[in-house]
C-alpha cells in the first residue's frame, strides 16, 4: 500500500498543476446546470415534464456524473504522454512492482474524479436535498466504482493508442457515445419509448440502459428524486463495468511498461 500511496500522491500533484483549468471546468459545469437546465425547463413537452417534474433537478445528477467522467478520464492523457516520451521505462527502475504501478495509477484516476466531483455533488444536494446517511454511502460507493472504471477505460485507451492525435479522437468518440446515449440529458424511460416506437435504433437503447453514466446518474436520482426507482441492477452494472475495465487497464498498463 505504501508504494501505491506514493503513486497516488504523484498523480494528485500532477492534477493540481492544472488548478486554474480545473476551476474553469467546474465553473463551466455549474454554468451548464444554472443556465442550460433553466432554459430547457421552459422547453419541455407536457409528457416529459410530467415524468421528471423539473429539468433543473433532473439535470443536476447528470452534471455531477459528467464532471466525474471528465476528471477521471484525465489520467489517460498523462499516461499517453508518458508512453510517447517513454517515461514509462523510468517507472521500471522504481522499487515498485508492475502491478502496484498499474493499481496506483487506476486508483489515482478514480480518486481524482471523486475529488473533482465533490463540489458538483454538494451543489446537487443543495438543489434537491440531502440523502440519508446509508444512501449517501451507497451513492459515494457507486460513484467511486464509476470513477475507477472510467479511469480504466482511459488508461486502456491511452496505452493502446500511442499517437496523441488518435488518442484525442478516440477520447472524443468515447465522450460523445457515452454522454449522449445515456440518461444524463433525458430520462431512460423516454429513450425506451423511442425505441419501442422505432424512432431510436434498439442497439442504442440497450447501450443507454447498460451505460455506466446512466446508472450513476439514475442512482443519484433514485435516492434524491424517487424517480426512477432504485434497483440493484444499477449497482451490478457499475460493478461489472468497473471490474472489466480495471482488469483490462491493469493488464494493458503492465504490458506497455515492459516494452523496450
Amino acid at each position: 500500500m505504501k508504494a501505491i500511496l506514493h503513486l497516488i500522491e504523484h498523480d494528485f500533484r500532477n492534477f493540481f498543476r492544472y488548478k486554474w483549468w480545473l476551476a474553469g471546468l467546474i465553473s463551466m459545469n455549474l454554468a451548464d446546470l444554472l443556465i442550460m437546465a433553466v432554459v430547457y425547463n421552459q422547453m419541455l413537452s407536457p409528457e416529459i415534464a410530467e415524468q421528471i417534474k423539473s429539468y433543473f433537478s433532473f439535470f443536476a445528477p447528470g452534471v455531477t456524473v459528467v464532471g466525474l467522467f471528465a476528471s477521471a478520464f484525465m489520467i489517460g492523457r498523462e499516461i499517453n504522454m508518458e508512453v510517447r516520451r517513454q517515461i514509462h521505462h523510468y517507472m521500471l527502475s522504481l522499487p515498485i512492482t508492475r502491478l502496484e504501478l498499474a493499481l496506483g495509477r487506476l486508483l489515482a484516476g478514480g480518486l481524482r474524479g471523486m475529488m473533482y466531483m465533490t463540489p458538483l455533488l454538494l451543489t446537487t444536494f443543495l438543489i434537491i436535498g440531502f440523502p440519508s446517511l446509508p444512501q449517501l454511502f451507497i451513492i459515494l460507493g457507486a460513484l467511486f466504482l464509476l470513477a475507477t472504471g472510467i479511469s480504466g477505460v482511459s488508461i486502456a485507451t491511452a496505452v493502446s493508442i500511442t499517437s496523441f492525435e488518435k488518442f484525442i479522437t478516440a477520447r472524443g468518440l468515447i465522450y460523445y457515445v457515452l454522454f449522449f446515449c445515456s440518461s444524463i440529458f433525458y430520462p431512460l424511460s423516454l429513450i425506451q419509448t423511442l425505441g419501442q416506437e422505432g424512432i431510436m435504433p434498439q442497439p442504442l437503447v440497450v447501450l443507454a440502459e447498460l451505460n455506466p453514466l446512466s446508472n450513476g446518474a439514475d442512482l443519484i436520482r433514485a435516492f434524491l428524486l424517487g424517480n426512477p426507482a432504485f434497483t440493484f441492477d444499477m449497482i451490478r452494472n457499475l460493478v461489472v463495468f468497473s471490474a472489466i475495465f480495471v482488469t483490462a487497464a491493469t493488464i494493458a498498463y503492465m504490458k506497455i511498461i515492459e516494452r523496450k
